[in-house]
């Protein structure tokens, strides 16, 4: 090629690696993402203008697009080589369009190019085949666009003022808060059924010993809830007790587990979950380091393909080299006689680019690990993983079902069973099943018998069970069932989980979603008011509108028009709602919530404790919702927005008297949680503790508010130190102290039971990095002051005099050299050159020159006054109105 070129990407990242795989003819810039936006403020889209819509150039993006401006006045060609999908298309529009603005792209030849993957062949390629910007894949953007921020913009107010201490509603946001909210209404209306099961040990002639289920008594077949009790368990016993057995039947049947498809951007963020415990934002954060490039050995490239997608089919090269990694690795009998060929099952999937997978098959995990950190090699593992046994043999097992019965077929017993006959994909990959059930039956392996075999019985004993409610959501089964149901898009699912939380409309605890009070009132509201919105049918279907306006089958202002109509015609009705109304229709949903039934001692709990006779009910502040007595003013009792009983609704109440002391024991809430207390009655400061965030007040009895109010506790001394070791709670929760070294206690540890070998492991990481504090790494070669090595809230690091200088993590702190510090703090020094240096010991600190700044100042407001009284007055005839600013982010 001749001439200058300009490659423009959306990433400083991708643009430094790309920049090594181009000649000297080519300049590589980024974008930063998007260069404009939408202003946060109403307006922005203008259904009356025909949907006309008001970009604006953000102040960080302008020195960007200048930078880019300037390159692109000498080019020959401008290559726009954004992401390649939806959001990748609108950025390369937006570039596009602001050099239209500036009157370059009619002189300069500019082309869209995209690649799946970062390697220079990809790159090259693409390269090669340039094309015209997608504008059908604009229009879908700006359609998904436009529909967001009407959402958000005209939603959210009518919120703000008919359900005070709300956020804002998104257009996805809400329907994913909505399942998760109807999720824990279900666990709310659950009840839990008792049943009963029954095992028996055998043993073969052999002496093999086995279990085996009863499925069969007096003739008939049991059903889970058949034995629904303790006397039908026990007198079930009493019949199988006295009989003996032997085998009436021997099923053996051969089946094909087959391999998983390649990684979409929902299954990996849900193997990522369920495998290595991360969220889906720490998912795509990784992926995207991986996939825009890392240095391996002096060469930068991209690991795996882009990570946003819902396609499954992988490229014919990618399965050509799976298949000779498989042959060479593992053997021929692990490849399969036929590539296999993947075709996505999710509702609305676009499958415009590959699935998720290693660039190069050949790069195995074990080889890049040390070019890697430890996170980013274990999600490399796992699309590496997924990706090679997508391409294996199917697994072979041998299914075993024995069927056992007495003489007269009082009592059947069976025993199921599997073996592995050819292990296949599984020498490389399992996949973990989220929520499985206590009850499915396990591959277990029985011993050799045959039809007629007599058995000895051994053990029979029953174990007592209960139905469990649903489970809530975790991030991986709940971008799964987003995905089931057509709801948003792979980019999109992060940070819709993210949104959720950042707005206290759920929390995550334990790894699973709980709807916080306020998300409760939301997702009600809305189900009352704008019912349509928020269901999963509507939202699934504007996603196909998109998807169709993607493919040139739908105009996306037709799509726009459609929904405005009905959307602002819902709106318009609300205007007249009043709060009262609101109330009503909250207080009748969420009444089961707040004042479930029946109560202890079969209190009405909507009664009032305080006046007896008032009626709680929802109440709306300025400041929110809250729950209050029907008599106000009469009767001023109030509180939080919490269950009866619950976490706040029971915290006040005496739990009985010290032993020790005769001192009173009680719990309290106060403005920082619930705590317990003890001390004489007149005592000012009583003794209390804050109960631990995973503690509920409700399980609270006396054993245990004395125990916390022994803290802290002896552990015992550590094995290699003999230091003592103590939990106790602090400002911060629960923790454990060794010698002057804190740690934090996980949410899955109790203060009350951890034992001293558990602690010995938290406490490992936290010795290490002791270790690194407080250590002098000897004199500085120009003044002679010691260097010392130390350690902060961001890591480690080394201090000379007033300047500190941060150890990256190429540097191990325990083995840094004098020479490694010096020149650390030298590259900090150049860095903060243009700030005024600290003084060193023993220099007198120059004194502020006062007198030279005051004349500067009284110019600087003295040419300010003469400006305002040159320029003249704005008049107006109508009255101004006080700026009112409210920002509603869409999804």
């Amino acid at each position: 090629m001749s001439g200058s070129n300009v490659l423009i990407v959306e990433s400083p990242a991708k643009a430094k690696t790309i920049n090594k795989y181009l000649g000297d003819d080519f300049t590589v810039l980024a974008s930063y993402g998007h260069v404009r936006d939408l202003p946060a403020r109403d307006g922005s889209v203008k259904p009356e203008e025909d949907f006309s819509m008001e970009w604006e150039l953000g102040d960080r993006s302008k020195r960007h697009i200048d930078e880019i401006t300037r390159a692109a006045k000498g080019a020959t060609r401008i290559y726009l080589a954004t992401d390649p999908d939806r959001e990748g298309e609108a950025i390369a529009w937006h570039v596009k369009q602001l050099l239209d603005e500036k009157r370059i792209t009619g002189k300069v030849d500019v082309k869209r190019v995209t690649f799946n993957e970062i390697t220079k062949s990809a790159v090259l390629d693409a390269i090669a085949h340039p094309r015209e910007v997608h504008q059908e894949l604009v229009d879908a953007y700006l359609a998904r666009r436009a529909l967001d921020y009407l959402v958000g913009f005209t939603l959210s107010p009518v919120l703000w003022r008919k359900l005070p201490g709300s956020r804002s509603a998104g257009r996805v946001q809400s329907v994913a808060l909505r399942l998760i909210c109807e999720r824990e209404s279900e666990i709310e209306a659950f009840r839990p059924q008792e049943y009963w099961t029954i095992e028996a040990e055998f043993r073969t002639p052999a002496g093999a010993p086995f279990t085996a289920r009863l499925v069969g008594l007096n003739g008939k077949k049991l059903d889970k809830f058949t034995l629904g009790n303790k006397g039908d368990a026990d007198a079930a016993l009493a019949t199988i007790r006295p009989l003996s057995f032997m085998v009436r039947s021997v099923e053996r049947r051969q089946v094909r587990r087959n391999p998983f498809p390649p990684f979409t951007t929902s299954t990996l963020q849900q193997e990522a979950s369920r495998k290595l415990g991360f969220g889906a934002t720490k998912t795509m954060r990784i992926a995207q380091k991986l996939y825009e490039g890392v240095d391996i050995g002096g060469e930068t490239v991209g690991l795996i393909t882009y990570m946003r997608t819902d396609g499954v089919q992988l490229s014919n090269e990618a399965i050509d080299g799976a298949r000779r990694l498989i042959s060479s690795a593992f053997g021929n009998e692990y490849v399969p006689n036929a590539p296999r060929v993947y075709k996505s099952s999710a509702k609305n999937a676009q499958e415009a680019h590959e699935a998720i997978r290693p660039t190069d098959m050949f790069r195995r995990p074990d080889q890049m690990g040390r070019f890697l950190d430890k996170d980013e090699q274990r999600l490399y593992e796992l699309v590496w993983k997924r990706t090679i046994a997508c391409q294996m043999a199917s697994a072979e097992l041998d299914q075993v079902s024995v069927d056992i019965a007495s003489p007269k077929a009082e009592a059947q017993f069976r025993a199921t069973g599997s073996i592995v006959t050819f292990d296949g994909f599984l020498k490389v990959y399992q996949e973990d099943r989220d929520d499985a059930g206590d009850d499915e039956d396990k591959d277990t392996r029985l011993p050799a018998m045959k039809d007629g075999d007599d058995l000895a019985k051994g053990e029979v004993k029953s174990d007592q069970h209960f139905t469990q409610p649903p489970p809530r959501y975790t991030e991986a089964s709940l971008v799964k069932k987003m995905e089931e149901l057509g709801i948003g898009r792979p980019s999109t699912y992060a940070s819709i989980l993210q949104v959720l939380q950042d707005r206290n409309y759920v929390r995550l605890e334990k790894r699973r979603f709980e709807p916080e009070d306020r998300g409760r009132l939301v997702t009600t509201f809305l189900e009352n008011f704008f019912n349509r919105y928020v269901e999963y049918g509507f939202t699934a279907d504007l996603e196909t509108k998109l998807d169709d306006i993607s493919g040139g089958r739908i105009d996306w202002k037709t799509v726009l028009r459609e929904f405005w109509q009905a959307f602002s015609a819902a709106v318009e009705g609300t205007k007249d709602l009043t709060i009262t109304q609101v109330l009503d229709a909250l207080d009748e949903a969420l009444g089961p919530h707040f004042f479930p039934t029946p109560t202890e001692g079969g209190r009405d709990p909507r009664v009032c404790p305080v006046c007896g006779e008032g009626r709680l009910s929802l109440k709306l502040g300025k400041n929110g919702a809250f729950i209050g007595c029907s008599n106000y003013p009469g009767c001023k009792y109030t509180r939080p927005l919490s269950v009866e009983g619950g976490e706040e609704g029971n915290a006040d109440r005496e739990l009985g008297n010290d032993p020790e002391t005769g001192y009173p024991v009680s719990m309290k809430r106060g403005p920082y949680g619930v705590y317990v207390q003890t001390g004489a009655p007149d005592e000012p400061k009583p003794k209390r503790v804050s109960l631990p965030r995973a503690m509920n007040p409700q399980d609270v009895d006396l054993d245990i508010a004395l125990r916390l109010l022994a803290l802290p506790r002896s552990l015992g001394p550590h094995p290699e130190t003999g230091q003592e070791i103590t939990a106790g709670i602090g400002r911060f929760g629960p923790y454990l102290k060794h010698g002057d070294a804190y740690k934090n206690l996980t949410p899955d540890d109790d203060v009350l039971t951890i034992g001293l070998n558990r602690a010995v492991v938290l406490l490992a990481g936290v010795a290490a990095r002791k270790t690194v504090a407080g250590r002098e790494l000897g004199n500085h070669p120009k003044d002679g002051k010691p260097i010392t090595l130390g350690s902060g809230r961001f890591g480690p690091y080394v201090k000379h005099l007033k300047l500190f200088a941060s150890i990256p993590k190429a540097i191990n702190a325990d083995t840094i050299t004098l020479e490694q510090a010096v020149e650390l703090l030298a590259a900090k020094a150049a860095k903060d050159s243009g700030k005024k240096p600290a003084a060193a010991e023993g220099e007198e600190k120059p004194k502020k020159a006062a007198a030279k700044k005051a004349p500067a100042k009284a110019a600087t407001a003295k040419a300010t006054a003469e400006k305002k009284a040159a320029a003249p007055k704005k008049t107006t005839t109508a009255a101004k109105k006080p700026a009112v600013k409210k920002t509603a982010a869409g999804d």
